[in-house]
């Protein structure tokens, strides 16, 4: 009897230990390239025979067929461009027909890459084609112009050894060692399931049902590369996933981790991940609605079309040799207290059916309202928690913003004095002066300097926030780009709340408490905001309060009123 070619061994493109130890020997004469997170995901796929047929990353032949046509050069199915993108200046110094050592970001080698090919790509076109829309809404559109280099690499890569992880290794399983465990216990059949989100309830009803249909085992495939922007952790998810486990039959379901860098390229990640899962030993694969989709575009709409990844994948899926196995919708009915999908519903008009969305279930958890049991798991819920505590428990950072003498350090002393009366979290103040004796000191007062400053205290902040503490900042931070990258920095951990102290130039001349306009208006003091260097008024700050007339209690309270209304501070 032969094997099922779905579980015979792949090419991978490592080479044997020995020469592994040669070629990191001679790798330290090669010019390096330090690789991104990104990059690093796509070659531990590309090594171990998870991108099966490619060889190593993309030439600009087999660059233009996969973007045109969803095809490599020789005619094989490939719907992602896998590039090794690079800065002009390092892509100036490297020849056609070099070596290169691949390094992770410890400087540690993990393959060479002989360059065949060097192009400028057309990025709007890959855009346009692979995503459907060069719009900056999109995640990887946004990564390939702002993020990717300008210049693409192309060429087999010689594999070393696999990147390093330290998190959850039992789980971790290359295409050949979960073939290998699919033949050791003798199964035939394997249906994957793809996911980035933790599994709740529905997400188990699906999946079981997905194997009994197929009359196939399951196998929980899950990425912990890199997903979209804002999702859940890796190490949060996984905990889940290990909680959900329990409740399926040990004999008949497996899980397994994927080191991919997710695209959210909707119809074509379908197709893409069909490939991968083939690679991993699968024989089925569930696609669901809006399978692998970004969200909304810059007009406010989906990017793709319910059913469009679904439809793609049916018009390869002779092709692939993975079979579709189509999500179904599973909504609770609360008179029968099950599961069932949406479509076989006959008498719905008769009956309750319940549904908790995504957006829903991410307020409740930060407003820690109850998740209902038919909903969750309490272990999944309980792990969640963890992550997201209520609101009021979370960090977070206020930022006060204005001229320098418009009392935006005195409202902040007052306001960390408030809030250290309620207790119940630390309260850091980084305050201009202090903050240019402590982290700054050799900085002056360029506009290059000033936003280097800002970035500063944004970063301790956004350390306070992720740990839970507060953090008071407040600079001058005349500049609305540098505030909105500090904005950004801190949103990934918390809450940021901007405070515009809003009083006039001319007040705060009038105070003038350090005497600094008046060496400012003599020259003495060059690039002086307000004076001589410019203040970008904020646009909508959380909180605006004008000091002129109100006295420094009346505007810390202010702040106060509205972090409650926010609920980052509980009401009284």
């Amino acid at each position: 009897m032969t094997m099922p070619s779905s579980l015979a061994p792949i090419p991978e493109l490592y080479v044997s230990y020995d020469s592994a130890q040669k070629l990191k020997m001679e790798a330290a004469d090669l010019v390096s390239h330090d690789l991104s997170p990104r990059q690093i995901c796509d070659l531990e796929l590309l090594m171990n025979g998870g991108f099966h047929p490619l060889k190593g990353f993309l030439s600009e032949e087999d660059y233009n067929g996969v973007v045109e046509t969803m095809r490599l050069a020789g005619g094989a199915l490939w719907p992602m461009p896998i590039t090794l993108d690079v800065k002009r200046d390092f892509a100036e110094k490297i020849e056609i027909g070099q070596d290169i050592a691949l390094r992770d970001q410890e400087g540690v080698i993990l393959a060479t890459l002989t360059v065949t090919d060097k192009w400028v790509p057309d990025k709007a076109k890959e855009a346009e084609k692979v995503f459907g829309a060069d719009d900056d809404a999109h995640p990887a559109v946004n990564y390939l112009h702002h993020t990717a280099g300008e210049v693409y690499l192309g060429g087999p890569v010689t594999g070393i050894q696999q990147p390093v992880h330290y998190d959850f290794r039992a789980r971790r399983d290359t295409p050949n060692e979960l073939r290998a465990y699919f033949r050791k216990l003798g199964w035939r059949k394997v249906v994957a399931f793809q996911t980035r989100n933790p599994l709740h309830r529905a997400h188990q009803e699906l999946t079981f049902r997905a194997a009994r249909e197929s009359e196939a085992n399951l196998l929980i495939h899950p990425v912990v590369g890199m997903t979209k922007p804002g999702d859940v952790d890796h190490f949060t998810r996984v905990r889940c996933y290990e909680a959900v486990l329990d409740k399926y039959p040990a004999s008949t379901t497996t899980m397994s981790l994927l080191p991919l860098a997710m695209r959210m390229a909707g119809p074509r990640e379908a197709v893409w991940h069909g490939l991968i899962r083939k690679n991993h030993g699968c024989t089925h694969f569930i696609v669901g609605r809006d399978h692998a989709g970004p969200g909304k575009n810059s007009a406010g709409e989906d990017f793709y079309g319910p059913y469009d990844a679904q439809d793609l994948f049916r018009q390869h899926e002779a092709e692939m040799g993975i079979e579709m196995v189509p999500f179904r919708h599973m909504v609770y009915v609360q008179e029968r207290a099950q599961y069932e999908p949406n479509d076989e519903i006959a008498d719905k008009d008769k009956v309750t059916i319940l549904n908790i969305s995504g957006t829903e279930l991410r307020r409740r958890l930060a407003e820690g309202l109850e998740i209902p049991d038919w909903f969750s798991f309490p272990e999944v819920v309980s792990e969640l928690r963890k992550t997201k505590p209520p609101r009021s428990k979370q960090g977070f950072t206020v930022l006060f913003t204005g001229f320098s003498g418009s009392g935006k350090s005195t409202i902040a002393n007052a306001l960390m004095t408030k809030l250290m009366e309620m207790g119940g979290r630390p309260v850091t103040l980084l305050d201009g002066d202090i903050v240019r004796k402590n982290l700054s000191s050799e900085l002056g007062f360029s506009k290059e300097h000033r936003d280097l400053n800002i970035l500063r205290i944004g970063y301790v902040a956004s350390e306070i926030t992720k740990n839970g503490g507060i953090a008071i900042c407040a600079p001058i931070a005349p500049y609305a780009t540098t505030r909105r990258k500090v904005r950004e920095g801190i949103e990934e951990y918390g809450a940021f709340v901007e405070v515009h102290v809003a009083t006039t130039i001319e007040e705060c001349e009038r105070r003038d408490r350090k005497g600094l306009y008046k060496l400012a208006r003599e020259g003495k003091i060059k690039e002086f905001t307000g004076i001589s260097d410019p203040y970008d008024v904020p646009a909508n700050p959380e909180l605006r309060v004008e000091t002129e007339g109100t006295d420094v209690d009346n505007c810390a309270h202010q702040v106060v009123l509205k972090l409650e209304a926010m609920g980052l501070i509980a009401g009284h």
